[in-house]
């Protein structure tokens, strides 16, 4: 397999069959010039070590030299393939609550944004575990199967929004639920749920659900977005705020972290809660927790790196250049006396 670096420098190849064109156009019109002032015997009187042979060689090189420095250019980039390398880790599903209220702004910039800044801040800081990512308001929907591809877990990442579920409200018990069939590996010891949450849950089922997955042999471990004081939702058009989410009485809604439901679901799962609006603690006892568990060996596959090519490339395109250079329009004296191209016939 192979990897093109800099693929917009292949249109540079179109710039060949014009000089081949422009060169042949050339050699055609002095070949006209000289049949109407001079015949051909004159010219080998006049120039009698002159080498048609040279000339189009001299060409070739240059074209040559051209053709490798644009591939040069190019960069092709060779050598991968698929190796199998053992892994030692943890699988740890992200839950991430997306729902409205995650858009209160009692911490900066939102509960949701920092919600998300947590999560990639932990992934930083793993190695050799495996992660997978939930999204969840009023239902729960998958966005990353369990994986080692940490880039791909941070793409899909800022990807979650408050606008990803039409229906809205917070189901905490439909994110415990779904955590569960991410975890497809029957000898891994040790699954890890991590939610991010304000701790709002309109379902009430979130107790159950939590016994659930613990009986599944999964820990779970919360983490609180926001304040007990709280916050209003505003309601944004185009990033500017237009006026804050009211209930149905006109009343402005004040959004409050809900301690004792995270408190709660971490307790039935074997885990802890922690308050999640310092990312530096949260990482720090992320961190902590996953040393203390124990590791299951795993194999997983991955790509080799692309390594460049492009240094033969240029090489070869500087030594046709250089042979080029040293080469004259003229017979040399010891290759005319071999006659390899019959021309003393």
């Amino acid at each position: 397999m192979y990897l093109l670096d800099e693929p917009s420098y292949a249109y540079l190849l179109i710039i060949i069959p014009i000089l081949l064109f422009i060169y042949l156009w050339i050699i055609r019109w002095k070949s006209n010039i000289q049949k109407k002032f001079i015949s051909l015997k004159m010219i080998d009187y006049l120039s009698p070590n002159r080498s048609i042979f040279k000339g189009f060689f001299k060409f070739f090189l240059l074209i040559f030299s051209l053709l490798f420095l644009i591939i040069g250019l190019i960069n092709p980039k060779i050598g991968t393939e698929l190796e199998t390398v053992k892994r030692e880790g943890v699988d740890i599903v992200f839950a991430v609550d997306v729902s409205k209220s995650m858009l209160a702004e009692d911490i900066a910039p939102n509960r949701i944004e920092k919600a998300k800044r947590l999560v990639s801040a932990i992934i930083n800081n793993l190695v050799g575990d495996r992660i997978g990512i939930i999204a969840y308001a009023n239902q729960a929907i998958p966005q990353l199967p369990i994986t080692t591809d940490y880039n791909a877990g941070k793409m899909f990442l800022q990807s979650l929004n408050t606008n990803m579920l039409s229906s809205q409200g917070t189901a905490l018990n439909s994110a415990l639920d779904l955590s569960t069939t991410f975890f497809n590996d029957e000898d891994q010891t040790n699954k890890v749920v991590f939610i991010f949450s304000d701790g709002e849950d309109h379902s009430e089922e979130a107790g159950s659900a939590s016994m659930r997955a613990a009986a599944n042999g999964i820990k779970i471990y919360t983490f609180g977005i926001g304040t007990e004081s709280g916050g209003p939702i505003p309601v944004k058009i185009d990033g500017v705020l237009e006026s804050y989410k009211k209930d149905e009485n006109g009343v402005v809604v004040i959004t409050k972290r809900n301690i004792e439901t995270l408190k709660l679901i971490s307790k039935n799962a074997n885990g802890q809660y922690l308050d999640g609006n310092n990312t530096k603690d949260v990482v720090g006892f992320v961190s902590e927790v996953l040393k203390n568990l124990e590791k299951k060996e795993f194999e997983a596959k991955k790509f080799v790196s692309y390594k460049d090519q492009f240094q033969p490339f240029i090489f070869i395109s500087f030594i046709l250049l250089l042979i080029e250079l040293f080469i004259f329009e003229k017979d040399t004296a010891w290759l005319k006396k071999l006659n390899l191209f019959n021309e003393n016939k």
